[in-house]
């Protein structure tokens, strides 16, 4: 049990196993979980180690399973398994290995020949449209009219004098071009050939597929006349230029007839081959899909036992390898069946040798988890790892954040749907851990499934008492107020009802207050009141006071029991002690004063309550001349003036003695170290010390050789002050956040309903009920990230605080037709 509350206990020792059984002891650890292998090979470059030849082919294994993850997934689902595959043995990875370059050597040949294939494939379709078009052509420049030419044409090519068959006089090419450049290929030939060639194109019908990139394209096909050979060579370097393809066409018309024949028949064959090779190939990832994530796991467990091994020690027989290693003290027994396991899979007669050894270096924290309580570790986890065997705050987070966060949600409808969501969450976990779905969104919310289900719980909690679901109140066990004594003594009478809009109730009169509170949270008679805000305001911003004050002593009286763990007290005295009275003198005192508020001032004394924010400003300043603001109590000013003088002490006293304490202690430990030097000069002189006693006085002397830097301390103590007495003000300040989003929830909440109600609301308006939706979603679940405004340090206690809480509520009572506000006290 202590174990939960405090990281574990945990022991380094070292560990000699045999080079056959190594890498087998080392899979049984990591299968385990519970070991930190210390690098003992820090100073040897990661290219120089014993086993880098097998973490290299582990991570060309890596890119293999890359390249196959990169075919399969846009094809083929891969099969997730329920259960980790066991540890390849070593002699597995020749197998392994040999299969997956196989697969990949067949997966490259049959994508090789897909893609070229596809290549013929798209030439010969491209070449097949061209004769067709180049037919139609010329079918039609026979049958042109006799003033199908303009001056223009006729000048160029003298095409109506010659007819376009005349091949000996005409030359002609034909191709395909992408149609996005054909209009900076036809300017740029009329240009390049000053007009003397005719330019025919025509769009194809058919879209296309790239056999590299398979993306779709557009094409356009081209018939081009001139006349001359160097017009031929300029023509078919601007084709090479825009990297249009330059197809062979016949001018005789028979022989146009037999090629497009034989195109026909050529693409039969290759749609025939084309489908047996992508048969092939699906059947190779169909494989490859099968076995893709238990190879991936084989992989990566190969490449951390190696890596493991990599930083482990040989010793100079080659025959035994040393490696140092943290573990558990509570597991020492799990760790040793482990090894033996290890021992008995690879064959090995040599048990292996863990012997305890000591270090000066600090242990790592572990704390152990489950599957609850790994979500509020990981929390905690984020701000910062505590030190070996502190304390661990996340026992006491896994009530406190979600508590935290019902404070600020505060609704028992809203938290119904979150617990809701959470049980069928919880209930279905199996099935969702079987999944193993990539997406991130998901996995954040399954992975805080337990602590969305309290934060629904606690959230129902804080509903019931701030008597909110939906924005409504319930009234179970009926209001405390009433409105007939206000008739009965002739205070209200209809005369009053029709000229008075605002009615208050006197809570003085006897009758109007019951003097029973409610039973359970607030009265619901706060649904009808004016200033139902403003009393809410002052409640909920004086809770989160409270609660923050309590929760951040919490944290610093935390911190003595692990001064008492570590046998501190030098930090008891001049840490603890002194963080204490700066807390409680100042901010320990303003929630004694919200609460004696509270308990002493009732409707009968509440006109004379004094303003707690002035009297804890006047408080700093000494300044208790004010008669605007009487006095709370009597002695009020020598006992604020003690307290503001004891918390300026603790300053100082945090500040100055301890790094001066700490000199001193080491300046005593290094006179009694030269003094145990003195005399081990004088015993290795007189009695010719033997060497392991001079080993020995050699580990003392570095005890006392430690190094000391008085300034690092002084710095660091002045950081520490400065961050404590900093922070005890701006996080009170920042507790008001759970104030402002309990507001922004209950605004966003009504107003989301008043918008509700206009069913015929254009949808810019829906658009922005969305973004508000969003926005409120981001302040409630984030509110790391919500508007500066809700943040502590914009929000600030108001000039007139509210009449007092508690002893009287300040309820008020009159028909819903009627708006009606409390008392101002």
């Amino acid at each position: 049990m202590a174990s939960v509350f405090r990281s574990e206990e945990m022991c380094l020792s070292q560990l000699f196993l045999q080079v056959e059984a190594a890498y087998c002891c080392v899979a049984e650890l990591g299968e385990l979980g519970l070991v930190q292998f210390k690098d003992l090979n820090v100073d040897v470059n990661s290219f120089q180690r014993k086993f880098v030849n097998e973490v290299r082919r582990c991570e060309s294994m890596e890119r293999i399973l890359r390249f196959l993850e990169d075919e399969i997934k846009n094809e083929i689902e891969v099969q997730w398994l329920e259960k980790s595959p066991p540890t390849p043995l070593p002699r597995e990875m020749i197998t392994l290995e040999t299969v997956l370059e196989k697969l990949e050597g067949e997966l490259q040949e049959a994508n090789q020949n897909h893609q070229a294939l596809k290549k013929s494939f798209l030439e010969l379709t491209e070449l097949k449209y061209l004769l067709k078009k180049t037919q139609d052509f010329f079918e039609t420049e026979t049958n042109l009219p006799d003033d199908f030419f303009t001056e223009d044409t006729s000048g160029l090519l003298e095409l109506r004098a010659m007819p376009a068959y005349m091949a000996g006089k005409l030359g002609f090419t034909a191709g395909v071009i992408n149609r996005e450049r054909m209009a900076s290929f036809e300017r740029l030939l009329w240009r390049v050939c000053r007009g003397n060639i005719y330019l025919k194109f025509s769009e194809m019908d058919t879209v296309l597929e790239d056999p590299v990139t398979k993306e779709e394209m557009k094409k356009n096909m081209f018939i081009i006349f001139y006349q001359g050979e160097q017009l031929r060579q300029k023509i078919r370097k601007i084709c090479e230029g825009f990297r249009a393809t330059i197809y062979p066409c016949p001018e005789p018309a028979a022989e146009r007839k037999e090629m497009l024949a034989g195109i026909n028949t050529r693409l039969e064959d290759i749609v025939t081959v084309i489908t047996q090779t992508e048969s092939h190939r699906q059947s190779l990832l169909q494989e490859a899909a099968a076995n893709w994530h238990s190879w991936v796991v084989k992989v990566q467990k190969m490449k951390a036992i190696y890596h493991i091994l990599n930083m482990c020690n040989i010793d100079v027989t080659q025959q035994c390898i040393i490696a140092e290693i943290w573990f558990p003290v509570a597991d020492t027994g799990r760790i040793k069946k482990a090894l033996e396991q290890g021992m008995e899979l690879s064959g090995s007669s040599m048990a292996p040798i863990l012997t305890a050894v000591q270090s000066k270096t600090a242990p790592p924290t572990f704390n152990r988890t489950n599957k609850f309580t790994a979500g509020f570790q990981n929390i905690v986890d984020a701000y910062g790892v505590g030190n070996y065997r502190e304390i661990n705050p996340a026992p006491y987070t896994i009530i406190t954040f979600p508590f935290l966060f019902a404070v600020m949600f505060g609704d028992c409808g809203h938290g119904t749907v979150m617990l809701l969501a959470a049980l069928w969450m919880v209930r279905n976990e199996r099935r969702f851990l079987a999944q193993k779905t990539d997406n991130e969104i998901w996995n954040t919310f399954f992975q805080g499934r337990y602590l969305i289900l309290l934060m629904g719980i606690f959230s129902i909690y804080t509903g019931f008492i701030y008597n909110d679901c939906f924005s409504k109140a319930f009234n179970i066990f009926g209001s405390s107020w009433s409105v007939r004594p206000m008739f009965r003594n002739g205070t209200w009478n209809m005369e009053t009802m029709e000229t008075n809009p605002l009615l208050q109730l006197n809570p003085a009169i006897p009758g109007v207050y019951s003097g029973n509170p409610y039973p359970f949270g607030i009265d619901p008679i706060w649904n009808l009141a004016s200033n139902k805000l403003t009393f809410l305001n002052s409640y909920k911003m004086k809770m989160s006071v409270i609660l923050g004050i309590v929760q951040m002593t919490f944290g610093v009286i935390l911190s003595l029991f692990n001064h008492i763990y570590f046998r501190k007290m030098l930090n008891i005295l001049l840490q603890f002690i002194p963080e204490m009275i700066f807390m409680l003198c100042l901010f320990g005192y303003l929630v004694f004063m919200i609460i004696f508020k509270w308990c002493y001032y009732d409707v009968h004394v509440s006109q004379k309550a004094p303003s707690i924010l002035i009297h804890f400003i006047n408080m700093f300043m000494f300044n208790y001349n004010d008669p605007s603001n009487a006095p709370l109590y009597k002695h009020q000013q020598e006992v604020q003036s003690f307290f503001v003088v004891m918390a300026l002490i603790s300053v100082p006293w945090m500040l100055l003695i301890k790094p001066f304490i700490l000199r001193a202690n080491h300046r005593k430990s290094q006179l009694q170290a030269s003094m145990i030097q003195e005399h081990t000069a004088e015993d290795i002189e007189g009695d010719n010390l033997n060497p392991p006693r001079r080993a020995d006085v050699h580990r003392a002397q570095e005890d006392y050789e430690e190094e000391f830097n008085f300034g690092d301390i002084f710095v660091h103590q002045a950081i520490h002050t400065i961050e404590y007495c900093l922070g005890c003000i701006s996080n009170t300040a920042s507790y008001l956040r759970l104030w402002a989003l309990s507001l922004a929830h209950a605004g966003e909440t009504v107003r989301s309903a008043l918008d509700h109600g206009d069913e015929h609301r254009p949808s810019p308006a829906r658009l922005g009920r969305t973004r508000r939706g969003l926005y409120h979603f981001c302040c409630v679940c984030c509110p790391d990230s919500s508007h500066p405004a809700d943040h502590g340090g914009a929000l600030c206690f108001p000039a007139c605080p509210a009449a007092a809480l508690g002893g009287v509520p300040e309820q008020v009572l009159c028909r819903g037709w009627i708006q009606v506000f409390s008392i101002l006290l």
